[in-house]
């Protein structure tokens, strides 16, 4: 989950949590509220009692001064939601209630079931009625039940939908306070994807929190460090690939050297003893088919050595040197495989080392397409066009299956090599899909300050 509504519903979950605590605060307040006003209104009951007495006899049983106890003074001694009785002694009990009008909401049946859980019955109030020093009764004081409920129905709602609104308040400013603070945290990850995709020169625009400030320096320095190591690693793959190629030389000077003169050899020595050796037919054929052998070493060999050894750009030039590649292929695999050439622009401005490099992805590629495909066209097509400055284009494009994304991912030697030539020249990638299989196609930058075309 996103870093903003994680918080939000965090604030919402500490809220809810608040509007619980207080929503039982006020059911308890209320229940404590009213057995208290019961408790007040039997005292203030006893005392209007107490001043309708008529004083007789001190040896007679205390009496009222009026029978009828229910005036409208004593009502506005009670209050709302509670009932009061009057048990005189050895008379009949009189009860009198005061309004609860304005509780006029009925308390849903889960909220009596949760009160009556909670609290059960409210327990009477009573308060004894002395008149010169004599009992002369007794007050009970008790909430209405359904008058009580409604009450702390009604306190609770109050309460709860103050608490309510607050919260959808405080929740609505802290998402708008909350994602303008954490409104930087998305450019910042713009940028680090930026660094994952190869970008160094990203920066981080100026923060006010001293937080994502010290982030943005962070990013700036991780920047910096990986421009210095991508421009350390170029440098190094340079370097190898230099080493690589002469390697290559050295090696094909030495095959064509030792081992081409060793095959020359042993051909001329075979055919020297199969003319000796008319009179001898089993030493002519044992001859003659070392000499196929060594032709055929041979044949290797020249391959081998035509892999090996670059092209001479100085004389040739780039685009001779890969149609000549391009013959070599036709010749190898036709009729199964067509391999064609399009050069587009003058490429005769390209650096040798760039055209070396070129030479050799472009020989990758068409291994690649041949070893691991079934393709009937295979088509090379080099660019460089003066609007897009110096750059060139490389596209190999077969239709010899494949799955473009697993070529992508693929950690072999071919792919990995090509990829290490372009980073090496500061160049871009990128292999898709074509009609019936795959396209590489890599955009390389050039400098045009040493020609590698012969004119």
């Amino acid at each position: 989950m996103r870093l903003l509504p994680s918080l939000v519903l965090r604030f919402v979950g500490v809220a809810i949590l608040c509007l619980i605590v207080t929503s039982a605060w006020v059911l308890f307040d209320a229940h404590r509220s009213i057995q208290s006003q019961a408790a007040a209104s039997a005292d203030r009951v006893v005392r209007v009692l107490q001043s309708h007495v008529w004083l007789g006899s001190a040896h007679a049983a205390a009496k009222l001064a009026s029978p009828n106890w229910q005036t409208a003074a004593t009502i506005r001694e009670i209050a709302p939601a509670i009932c009061v009785s009057f048990l005189p002694l050895g008379e009949e009990p009189r009860r009198l209630c005061s309004g609860w009008a304005g509780y006029r909401d009925t308390a849903p049946r889960w909220f009596e079931a949760f009160y009556d859980t909670v609290f059960g019955q409210s327990v009477p109030v009573s308060r004894p009625l002395i008149i010169q020093r004599k009992e002369a009764g007794v007050v009970v004081a008790s909430p209405a039940p359904e008058a009580a409920m409604r009450q702390a129905w009604h306190e609770v709602g109050l309460a709860t939908g103050a608490v309510f609104a607050t919260v959808i308040g405080f929740s609505i400013l802290a998402f708008l306070i909350l994602g303008h603070a954490l409104r930087p945290g998305l450019t910042i990850i713009r940028c680090l994807k930026d660094l994952g995709s190869g970008r160094t020169d990203v920066r981080l625009p100026h923060i006010g929190a001293t937080e994502f400030r010290l982030i943005a320096e962070a990013v700036k320095d991780l920047g910096d460090q990986l421009t210095r190591t991508n421009a350390e690693r170029l440098q190094l793959m340079r370097q190898l690939l230099q080493i690589q190629e002469d390697e290559r030389r050295l090696l094909a000077r030495e095959l064509h050297d030792e081992f081409g003169q060793c095959l020359t050899a042993t051909s001329a020595l075979a055919a020297s003893i199969e003319i000796g050796a008319s009179d001898r037919q089993d030493l002519a054929s044992d001859a003659e088919a070392i000499g196929k052998i060594a032709s055929r070493m041979m044949g290797t060999l020249r391959s081998a050595l035509s892999r090996l050894r670059p092209p001479d750009f100085d004389e040739i030039g780039l685009k001779a040197s890969l149609d000549q590649l391009i013959n070599n292929w036709n010749n190898k695999v036709q009729p199964r495989t067509t391999f064609s050439l399009s050069v587009r622009g003058n490429v005769s401005v390209i650096p040798r080392s760039a055209a070396l490099n070129i030479y050799r992805i472009v020989q990758e590629c068409l291994t690649n397409a041949v070893r691991h495909g079934t393709p009937t066209c295979i088509k090379v097509g080099l660019t460089r066009c003066d609007n897009l400055g110096n750059e060139v284009t490389v596209v190999v494009e077969d239709d010899g299956g494949g799955d473009p994304a697993r070529l992508a991912s693929a950690s072999g030697f071919g792919i990995l090599g090509i990829r290490e030539r372009v980073a090496a020249l500061g160049g871009q990638l990128a292999i898709a899909r074509a009609e019936g299989g795959v396209r590489i196609a890599a955009m390389i930058p050039v400098d045009a300050e040493t020609t590698c075309e012969a004119v």
